[in-house]
């Protein structure tokens, strides 16, 4: 197989077209698409495994019925229907049956059919119509390779030869077409690429991520807990992972104040008209927790941008004090379908750091301009590389299409002419502004969504927001939203894989641990622990009935940075002995100079 196969083109509008659709249109000025580990080249190679996975199933369990098998972020799925219960034991065996089918280098035709025609071919399969009512097009296209066929728009790679890069690594149940009414089919997930070396580095990624997973850490570091008889998707914060967030928290705190800032807070639950205005209601309804007080309709809130809006409204505003800028760490609820939930990545209830700037149109450069140094500094603090995404007007937004290009240009604009590198998600902006979208870049080389920074002019004309120009004249101002954690649930999730657990001392939860050897040495621990909890530096001593090994050996597997072991010789000379596990040494220290040394590495970060 020759590295530089042509496995597909693109055409002038950038849509992905297979090498068969391209004979068949005379696509003359294609740029064409080779085997390899390209984002496009991907696309197309795990859209194919995923047809090599289905055809081997069906060989397997030839009752099996197929409903849909996209390219996701990470890989590829199908979902379907078959009469026994599959588990992830049996991915090797179904593996195993797509490298035999992958052997027998099947060609992969297309063809088309009337829609009619094809609801006729496929009476017999219910998961097949199902698919076809969810598709507009009055012609449908079919993939056929060896004894298998399936609805499918491509593209897909032109032979089977080029599928032996892959593997499968989980199952997990998926509702009919995401809709909790409806039947659980089987999902198998799966991965691939175009070389070997390519896939063996991503599994070994997989199991150091695996390792890195925040839900173990979390039980194993004691720093929160969910319970199902309180509720899915509803997170619990024990004292360590209170002490990391509360830390979190004073940071940006002082950051935000230091750039001018203003704290405000607003009520969690809001009459449904205050969300039927903002667009919310119509928009948003389904993710809301809706409630009635009274005879009246309340809405929890999803957003916390009704609360800031209100109390700006509730003054008369010169231009003089804008730009306006109000935060607030505003807990919000949203009805995550309960299949999405995911630790502390995707949850019920979460808060988020949430500003609101409010500006006049003017001044929206400078604004976007002053929030990425924000981002930025607060992105290097923690090691995060990070990328910025502009996302455009979706299918369901509030306001004029003229009032979008407008904010949408102030953002492009703001970027361009600050020499700023992005790319665009077309219809991937929130119902009411464009957005630019901070991806942050973690140690395992994975990409997470987190800050975003929206500009609106909806929301000001739907609350009749204004203030009064150098002319003495009632104008609108810009609203801009603006979070730069995106919410303190999933950052701490994204942090606690980042550094596996072993956080900076400035936010570890426990930043000290003395471990006095004998009781007799407790008291000396005790001072010291105090003298550091002036500063507001979280200590533990571990005096428990153990051996000293094996109170070192936890307090490792607790990865707190400093442990500071206490015998006869430390309280005779007022000195502590030292293990830092971040640099991986052991020293002695006077007692002042320890303090002195915690104090430095716990306070030398600021925003």
């Amino acid at each position: 197989m020759e590295e530089k196969e042509i496995i597909a083109y693109k055409d002038k509008s950038g849509q992905i077209i297979d090498t068969q659709t391209a004979e068949q249109t005379g696509c003359n000025d294609c740029e064409p698409i080779y085997f390899d580990n390209s984002p496009e080249a991907l696309e197309v190679i795990r859209h194919s495994t995923a047809h090599l996975m289905a055809q081997a199933i069906k060989q397997l369990y030839p009752e099996a019925k197929f409903f849909v098998g996209p390219v996701v972020d990470e890989g590829f799925y199908y979902d379907f229907r078959v009469d026994e219960k599959i588990g992830d034991s049996d991915l090797k065996k179904i593996e195993k049956k797509m490298q035999e089918l992958a052997k027998k280098k099947q060609p992969i035709e297309r063809y088309c059919i009337p829609k009619e025609e094809a609801k006729k071919k496929f009476a017999d399969d219910d998961l097949k119509q199902e698919v076809m009512k969810r598709i507009t097009d009055d012609e449908l296209c079919i993939y056929r390779q060896g004894d298998f066929e399936d609805l499918c728009r491509g593209p897909h790679v032109p032979n089977t030869k080029f599928l032996r890069n892959f593997k499968l690594t989980r199952v997990a149940g998926a509702y009919l077409g995401g809709d909790e009414n409806k039947e659980m089919l089987t999902r198998i997930y799966g991965i691939a690429f175009a070389d070997k070396e390519s896939l063996k580095n991503y599994l070994k990624m997989i199991e150091e991520a695996k390792k890195r997973d925040h839900r173990k850490l979390g039980s194993e570091l004691g720093l929160f807990m969910f319970d199902d008889e309180a509720g899915a998707g509803l997170p619990f914060w024990l004292p360590k992972g209170a002490r990391l967030r509360a830390k979190i928290e004073q940071l940006l705190w002082k950051a935000h104040r230091k750039r001018g800032y203003e704290p405000v807070r607003g009520p969690e639950i809001l009459k449904a008209d205050m969300w039927r205005t903002s667009g919310h209601y119509a928009c948003y309804g389904e993710n809301m927790y809706l409630t009635e007080i009274d005879g009246q309709e309340y809405g929890i809130k999803p957003m916390n941008c009704i609360g800031h809006i209100l109390i700006y409204k509730h003054d008369m505003h010169s231009y003089r004090e804008l730009p306006l800028k109000y935060f607030e760490y505003g807990v919000v609820h949203r009805h995550e379908k309960s299949g999405v939930l995911h630790g502390l990545l995707r949850v019920r209830e979460f808060t988020q750091d949430d500003a609101h700037i409010f500006c006049t149109p003017e001044q929206i450069k400078s604004v976007v301009i002053d929030v990425l140094e924000f981002v930025d500094r607060v992105m290097k603090i923690f090691g995060f590389e990070y990328e910025m995404e502009i996302s455009t007007r979706p299918e369901k937004a509030i306001g004029e299409k003229e009032i979008w290009d407008t904010a949408t240009t102030a953002l492009k604009e703001a970027l361009d002419e600050n020499g700023f590198e992005y790319g665009i998600d077309e219809g991937g902006g929130a119902f009411y502004g464009p957005k630019i979208d901070i991806k942050i870049t973690d140690a395992l080389k994975r990409k997470w969504q987190c800050g975003t920074i929206q500009v609106d002019f909806n929301l000001p004309e739907r609350f009749e927001l204004e203030y009064v120009d150098e002319n003495n004249e009632r104008s609108r101002p810009v609203m801009i939203h603006r979070a730069i954690l995106g919410s303190f649930e999933r950052f701490i999730a994204i942090l606690t894989e980042h550094f596996a657990g072993e956080f900076p001392i400035f936010i570890a939860p426990t930043q000290v641990i003395f471990v006095p050897i004998a009781s007799e040495h407790t008291a000396y621990a005790k001072e010291l622990a105090g003298s550091l909890m002036e500063y507001d530096i979280d200590c533990d001593i571990d005096d428990r009935n153990e051996s000293l090994a094996k109170r070192v050996r936890m307090a490792e597997k607790q990865k707190v940075p400093m442990i500071a072991i206490i015998g006869d010789e430390e309280v005779k000379s007022r000195k502590v002995a030292v293990r830092d596990r971040r640099v991986r040494k052991q020293y002695d220290l006077d007692a002042e100079e320890f303090i002195k040394l915690i104090k430095e590495k716990t306070s030398e970060v600021r925003i």
